[in-house]
């Protein structure tokens, strides 16, 4: 019996392995068992799951996606999908464009081609929120939320929503979610690709003075706020903020009243005091109600550091009070 062979038939006895576990049932030296997966995976007959040293291949069986049948559809349709569409699948596959619409389709028993018209349809009216700077100013929505005393930032911007009705996050908003909660730096990083270029111009046409990125409030290894920080490469005085909290620490998104929000980030971050500067920029990764970025823009100012202070979050809610709660 070839390695092959025996490596096929052992994926379909266990379905999942490791090159350690092939290694010793067929006795072939791991060079060879990795040119056998190598061909495999060009095939598409198992997938390769995790980072080495925990790597495991797994078995795919005849309803995978990977056979996944996709329509052909007119150029404008297939463009406009592979710029607006991205679907992470429950085992971490990243699927893209038509192939991942189909997909997204094809787990709710719906019409690919339909679906699709819907689709370009509604993510059109939210495209229609965005300013001739490319960017989605929602700084009227913060002023038409009831609840504030009073609104301190005098500009608030969102690359993207995070979320549309129906379809769920937009492409933007699954990169960031699954990078924050998984703290994937490779998702990280791809996020960067595409929103560092129009931050950086957004602090060229603005001329501001100085940067500040609002801190994390929940523990974890890999904080995206950090790396966000560390991508941009922002050559401008930085703001320090700190989170600061008692002795059990209250994540923003745990709380569902805008009253609490505001108390919670009027209370637990705080600014030290700088240099003087005309025009402030803050950058977060989401603001649902605005509270945090809203306080803390009032402390800024409060402590002289800036006459002007415009908030950025990469994505942000559509409605006046939406907690966005699982980033």
């Amino acid at each position: 019996m070839t390695n092959r062979r025996a490596i096929v038939g052992l994926f379909e006895q266990h379905g999942e392995l490791t090159v350690k576990e092939l290694v010793e049932f067929t006795g072939a030296s791991k060079q060879m068992v990795h040119i056998v997966l190598n061909q495999m995976l060009a095939e598409g007959t198992i997938q390769k799951l995790g980072k080495a040293p925990k790597t495991l291949y797994r078995r795919l069986g005849k309803s995978s996606p990977k056979e996944l049948s996709v329509v052909t559809l007119p150029q404008e349709a297939t463009e406009f999908l592979r710029d607006h569409f991205m679907l992470i699948t429950e085992i971490g596959e990243i699927r893209e464009g038509a192939e991942g619409f189909a997909l997204w389709c094809q787990q709710r028993s719906l019409p690919f081609e339909k679906t699709v018209s819907e689709f370009i349809t509604t993510r059109r009216k939210y495209l229609s929120y965005y300013h001739s700077n490319g960017l989605i100013d929602g700084t009227k929505k913060l002023h038409d939320t009831v609840g504030y005393e009073e609104i301190f930032l005098d500009t608030l911007y969102y690359l993207d929503f995070y979320a549309i009705e129906r379809f769920g996050k937009t492409r933007l908003g699954v990169i960031l979610h699954y990078a924050k909660q998984g703290q994937n730096k490779m998702l990280m990083g791809k996020m960067m690709d595409e929103v560092k270029p129009r931050v950086l111009k957004l602090i060229s046409e603005l001329s501001v003075g100085a940067v500040g990125f609002v801190p994390p409030t929940i523990r974890r290894e890999v904080q995206i706020m950090k790396f966000i920080q560390e991508r941009l490469k922002i050559s401008l005085p930085l703001i320090h903020i700190k989170k600061v909290s008692g002795v059990i620490p209250v994540p923003q998104k745990s709380l569902s009243k805008l009253p609490e929000r505001i108390s919670n980030a009027e209370n637990t971050f705080s600014v030290t005091k700088s240099n003087a500067f005309d025009h402030v920029l803050l950058i977060d990764d989401a603001v649902g109600s605005g509270s945090t970025m809203n306080q803390i823009a009032g402390k800024i100012k409060a402590k002289g550091i800036a006459k002007k202070v415009t908030g950025l979050a990469i994505v942000g809610s559509f409605k006046g009070f939406d907690v966005i709660t699982d980033v």
